[in-house]
This record gives C-alpha cells, sequence and structure tokens, in this order.
C-alpha cells in the first residue's frame, strides 16, 4: 500500500459549506427526522414542461451524442445574445461574447486559472459563495475579503480597501443579487465598479445567478448594462434558479470577449463542453414566456412572506429580500451562527445554513431558503416557535 498524500491545495481548503450541510442533513434523516431542508438554494419547483419536452425531443438526436463545441453550439450563444437583448438592452456578439459553462459554478471556480498567478490578490465578497475564494486558492492566488455590512446594504465599501491591495488585484468578484444576503446592487454601485476596475486594471466578475428571481416587480440591473463594463468585465449566469434546472449543469458568461478568450482556454483543456441536447433545452428555456417565470416568482413570493412575517412575529430579525429566494437573518441573543443551527436541527427538526460558512463577516446570521412550499414553511414556523 502507498502513502498517500493529498496536495497542499487540497490540504489548505476549508470544509466545503455545504457538503457539510449534507451530511448533516443525512444524519437527520437516518435517524427518522421529519427534517425541514431550509438550507441548500435547490428549487424544488419542477423544471418548465416545455424544456423538458425540448429535451426529450433533442437525446433522440444522434448528432448531440458526440462531442460538443467547446465554446457552446452557436445557436445556444444566439439564444443567450437574444435573451441579454431583450431583458437587458444589452447587445453582444454571441460568436465571441458568449461562453457556455457547465454551471456558473464552473465558471466561477475556472476563471482565477486564468488570470491569477501566485501573489495575485482577488478581491472576495465576504459572507460570500464559497467557490470564489476555493477557485483563488487554486490559482495560488490570495483572497482579500471585501466585507458586506448590513449598515452598508451588504455593499463593499471599496474606500476601506487599502491602495496597496487595489493595485495588486487582478480580479473582482461581485454577486447581485446577492447570495447569501439577498442584497441588491444599484446601476450607480456597478459604475463605481467600473471606475476602479479601469483606474486599477483589475478584472471583473459578476455572478448574476439570482437576476431573475426577483419581487414587486423590482428587476435587478445588469453588469452589463453600464457604460464600460464589457471593457472590464463579464457577467455569470446559470439557467439553474431561473428555470429550476440545477441538475442540467448549464450557464453561461458574457461580455469582454478577452476575458472569454482567457477562460475559454482553461475549459478547453479541462472539460469538453455542455451535452448539446441539454444546449437545445436551453435555447427553449430562454425563449420561456415571462408568464412561466411570473408564476414561479410568484411561487417564491408566497413563501418569502409567509416566512418573514413569520419569523417576524416570533421576534427574529430577518431582512426582507427584493431578489433571490433567502432570507438572511440575525440569530437570537446567546446564540452565534453554528449554535443556533444546531438548536433548530436538534430540537425542532429544521435544517438551516450558518451565516459564518459564508464567511466571518457572515457570524451572527443564518440563511433560510425558500425551497419548500408553504405549508412546510408554517410548519417549520410553529417548530421555531416551540423552541424559542
Amino acid at each position: 500500500m502507498i502513502s498517500i498524500q493529498l496536495s497542499d491545495r487540497v490540504k489548505n481548503l476549508p470544509p466545503y459549506l455545504f457538503a457539510a450541510i449534507d451530511k448533516m442533513k443525512q444524519d437527520a434523516l437516518a435517524k427518522g427526522v421529519d427534517l425541514i431542508d431550509l438550507s441548500i438554494g435547490d428549487p424544488d419547483i419542477p423544471t418548465p414542461k416545455h424544456i423538458v419536452d425540448a429535451m426529450k425531443k433533442a437525446v433522440e438526436n444522434p448528432a448531440y451524442h458526440r462531442y460538443p463545441s467547446y465554446e457552446g453550439m452557436l445557436s445556444y450563444r444566439k439564444a443567450v445574445a437574444e435573451w441579454y437583448k431583450k431583458r437587458f438592452n444589452v447587445s453582444l456578439d454571441p460568436s465571441n461574447e458568449v461562453l457556455s459553462l457547465i454551471g456558473s459554478k464552473e465558471g466561477i471556480g475556472h476563471i482565477p486559472l486564468a488570470f491569477v498567478n501566485p501573489g495575485d490578490v482577488v478581491l472576495v465578497p465576504s459572507p460570500g459563495y464559497p467557490v470564489y475564494p476555493v477557485g483563488t486558492l487554486f490559482a495560488g492566488g490570495e483572497s482579500y475579503f471585501m466585507p458586506l455590512k448590513e449598515e452598508n446594504s451588504f455593499l463593499p465599501d471599496f474606500k476601506a480597501i487599502p491602495e496597496a491591495v487595489l493595485k495588486k488585484a487582478k480580479l473582482m468578484f461581485v454577486n447581485y443579487p446577492n447570495n447569501p444576503t439577498s442584497a441588491t446592487a444599484s446601476a450607480e454601485f456597478y459604475k463605481d465598479v467600473v471606475s476602479i476596475a479601469l483606474r486599477y486594471n483589475i478584472i471583473v466578475c459578476h455572478d448574476a445567478a439570482y437576476s431573475e428571481v426577483y419581487y414587486d416587480n423590482e428587476k435587478p440591473v445588469s453588469f452589463l448594462e453600464i457604460e464600460g463594463a464589457k471593457e472590464v468585465g463579464i457577467e455569470m449566469h446559470s439557467l439553474s434558479k431561473t428555470y429550476n434546472m440545477t441538475g442540467w449543469r448549464i450557464g453561461f458568461a458574457a461580455g469582454n470577449k478577452d476575458i472569454l478568450a482567457g477562460l475559454g482556454k482553461i475549459k478547453s483543456n479541462l472539460d469538453s463542453g455542455v451535452f448539446q441536447a441539454v444546449q437545445e433545452a436551453s435555447i427553449a428555456a430562454l425563449g420561456t414566456s415571462d408568464s412561466v417565470l411570473s408564476d414561479i416568482r410568484k411561487t417564491y413570493q408566497e413563501r418569502r412572506d409567509a416566512l418573514y412575517s413569520g419569523l417576524k412575529g416570533i421576534g427574529l430579525n430577518a431582512i426582507k429580500p427584493k431578489a433571490t429566494f433567502y432570507l438572511w437573518t440575525k440569530v437570537p441573543s446567546g446564540f452565534d451562527s453554528s449554535s443556533f443551527v444546531a438548536l433548530l436541527l436538534d430540537k425542532a427538526g429544521i435544517l438551516t445554513t450558518p451565516g459564518n460558512g459564508f464567511g466571518a463577516p457572515g457570524e451572527g446570521y443564518v440563511r433560510f431558503a425558500l425551497t419548500v412550499p408553504v405549508e412546510r414553511i408554517k410548519e417549520a414556523l410553529e417548530r421555531i416557535k416551540k423552541v424559542l
């Protein structure tokens, strides 16, 4: 038997938050707990039927059983460009300003490999999606965490970043609507991002996975709508949240052609593209009637309203989201993030996500996901009320 030694980059990885939560879930289910899972953002609403039907038809096409193109089918990239024009009035050249992704997580994890050298700084929001610092670690970069604080509407304070850090920064991640805080950003904020990126020569990667999960008809803006955005960055989208396609693993990046070309070089060496039948179904997804999407948003809004009012009624300080399907909530006095999550799991059979798992500034919060029906949300609220 040889001695198996992990690489230093793997040894230095923090425990992956959602893998740890999944283990907690499996342990609870093994004990027979009637678990209400409000932790991971995995939509419980089925993929719309017309998308599934398009997939069934495409799977039968033998042409799609061979290797796909690395950058994605041109027809898929054209559909993305048409969606951008319709949704944001942003013009994209599908030949070089759109790149297919195996879900936006894959693109986020790979983009540091294209541009970050050992010792380069990457500006990372915290609390934030764990893949931002992990991708940075794999590339040998150094994460500089930008705290997202409630008093600043969960936006980074660029003035607080030292000049020396900005000069060393190679890449900046931003994410609005935000996971986990559910905060949204204005056009003015993105103008600041573009200005800083131009001044310090920083590549911007905007993670816009939740742009279509919004409430009260307050549509989030796109980073690419801002003048100069295409000079400095790209925007990544996922079909997972908008169309309930988490298991399909498809997304796209759009924007600066040279940044996309760099990311494409990594992808062509590490993956072989997205199954073309999935791309064909995704063309159908991108053409989905807004009435279908409105119904999905209505479902989430009913859940949001039920959970928000219920948590407030219990005395918990929840933040009412304008977008995403998360509620970022302060833990009660006497608890930290982890102990409150443990209490809800052990005493109420409710699984949530500890805020500190998204980074140190998330301490003192938990994240609730709106991925169960209203009836189960009401049941969860009753259980929490009894525990507290």
